[in-house]
């Protein structure tokens, strides 16, 4: 049986401590080896021994200590967060107005504290794993290493919150984990020389500004080993950091099936619903819900599981509608947070040109209304599940359930909706184009001013909001595309006996656009020309 979506989140944490501690002690051990066979002179004795222990597990515990703060900041996604002027304003309206904060405010505070929590942490974990990889002895030299130590994890965390590294990426490909971690390590090692030097020339520049108790003392050859020992120290605490990351990526995105073993009772009788309670039941935007989406995109996508994607088309369709809603729901959110995003935007054709000279800044998308874009994995495997099993039922469907449901009607509706909700973010034309304007070989001539209100945008192209969106339209009209390739023999019937409309695209008001706008961009798609 197939373990439920709250513990295949605990077991890859468990999984992920236990490696990131196998590594970090073997670059430990290497380390060791290294300074005592150049650097230093071995002392054994029983207290040496004692001081050697403590070393090393309070080496190991701040790295899972670095680690489990990773595990507890990542993210499927990228969070919004509050910058430090909406604390500060937060802070000040609730001391002097004593109203309740909104739970917009909340939640991004919340994020901005996990921010905070993680930078400490890897600053604390940094002044120990430095202390205890160097081994110098005495106070003051204990105190120097761990002060350095302890901006260079801060600039590390500042490093990491920077590029966004704890949001988790899944990759493309599904590799085994031991080629997948094989295939980053030398990107780790090129990162942690990178990190290391960088850290390294600006802690030496800091040096100059600090008391005298801050700086190296005696000779120059102390000087200059001492310096040799911090930097090697340096790049291996780097190094555990950089190999955490890459094991959290590796396992945290790693597929599972969410489906009991093959030839058991719970296969045989409903080997669905695993799937079905990790995608209805699992917390939005978890990571289980995550896999769960991706489970079932290799499913519908790969001939490997052909006996999964068969139960999806049992005989009383109940499994093929719950499996259709869950990968619909996702991108009608995201059609209609982008139409109340775009509402506003709704301005005269006399002001286009005073919109088109503001600034990228003074966009009238609220920024919330962008935060959409940032499931694009999720949206983006949805639309591909969705339309691969529609094109997959003209096979393999044999009682009808796609058709039989009104299936085929919501994806497309859903897909075409989706699809005109991000070409209107993204600033292009969206409004129903007469028919008596198209010439030969669908070549648009001008359309008159009719005094109607279009969506004017002024985001940023090269942006990455615009990226984003460019990525989910192509993946929209890809999906779209499948489709009408499938069932390009029957709309093509369907078109020429009038029931066209009927059979693809529901009568109810979309959530963007309109009826008609959607026919027309059907039909676009039936003649191979949508772009």
């Amino acid at each position: 049986m197939s373990p439920p979506p709250e513990l295949v989140s605990k077991n890859r944490f468990l999984g992920f401590l236990i490696w990131q501690t196998f590594t970090s002690t073997t670059i430990y051990f290497l380390t060791k080896l290294f300074l005592l066979a150049f650097f230093t002179t071995p002392k054994f004795s029983p207290s040496q021994l004692c001081f050697s222990l403590l070393k090393f597990f309070t080496f190991t515990f701040s790295n899972l200590l670095f680690s489990s703060s990773l595990s507890i900041l990542s993210s499927p996604q990228s969070l919004p967060y509050a910058s430090p002027l909406q604390l500060a304003a937060g802070l000040v309206r609730f001391a002097f107005v004593s109203s309740p904060a909104e739970p917009e405010f909340r939640r991004r505070a919340l994020v901005s504290a996990r921010f905070v929590v993680f930078v400490v942490v890897a600053g604390i974990s940094g002044a120990l794993s430095v202390v205890c990889l160097c081994g110098f002895d005495g106070f003051e030299l204990i105190a120097r290493l761990g002060f350095r130590g302890f901006v260079f994890g801060v600039l590390y965390g500042l490093f990491d919150l920077y590029k966004k590294r704890w949001v988790l990426k899944f990759p493309i490909i599904q590799r085994p984990l031991f080629y997948s971690f094989k295939m980053g390590l030398p990107l780790a090692i090129k990162r942690a020389l990178k990190l290391s030097n960088v850290a390294y020339l600006f802690l030496s520049v800091l040096q100059v500004f600090l008391p005298e108790q801050f700086k190296s003392g005696g000779t120059m050859g102390q000087f200059i080993t001492e310096q040799i020992i911090l930097y090697i120290g340096s790049f291996s605490v780097v190094f555990c950091w950089e190999l955490s990351h890459h094991l959290h990526q590796v396992l945290h995105t790693k597929r599972f099936l969410f489906a009991p073993p093959k030839g058991s009772a719970a296969a045989e009788t409903n080997p669905s619903e695993p799937l079905l309670a990790a995608l209805e039941e699992s917390i939005p935007d978890s990571l289980p819900q995550y896999l769960a989406y991706l489970d079932l995109c290799m499913v519908c996508e790969n001939n490997v599981d052909t006996w999964r994607r068969a139960a999806f088309f049992e005989e009383t369709g109940e499994t093929y509608k719950r499996v259709v809603a869950a990968c619909l729901r996702p991108l009608e959110q995201l059609a209609s947070n982008l139409s109340e995003g775009l509402e506003g935007c709704f301005v005269d054709k006399a002001h286009q040109l005073s919109n088109q000279l503001q600034s990228p800044t003074d966009s009238q998308l609220d920024s919330r209304h962008c935060e959409p874009l940032n499931n694009f994995q999720k949206y983006a495997w949805c639309a591909r599940a969705v339309a691969s099993l529609t094109a997959w039922s003209h096979e393999e469907d044999r009682f009808g359930v796609a058709q039989l449901t009104g299936s085929n009607a919501a994806v497309t509706s859903t897909l075409i909706s989706s699809l005109l909700a991000v070409e209107a973010f993204m600033g292009k034309k969206t409004s129903l184009q007469p028919q008596h304007l198209m010439g030969p070989a669908a070549i648009k001539w001008n359309t008159p001013n009719t005094g109607r209100r279009d969506v004017v945008t002024t985001k940023k192209q090269g942006g990455p909001q615009h990226a984003k969106a460019y990525a989910m339209a192509d993946v929209l009209r890809t999906s779209v595309y499948s489709i009408v390739s499938t069932f390009h023999d029957e709309m093509f019937t369907s078109n020429k006996a009038g029931l066209f409309e009927k059979d693809w695209v529901i009568k109810s008001k979309p959530l963007f656009g309109t009826y008609e706008l959607l026919v027309q961009k059907l039909h676009h798609f039936l003649d191979f020309r949508a772009n």
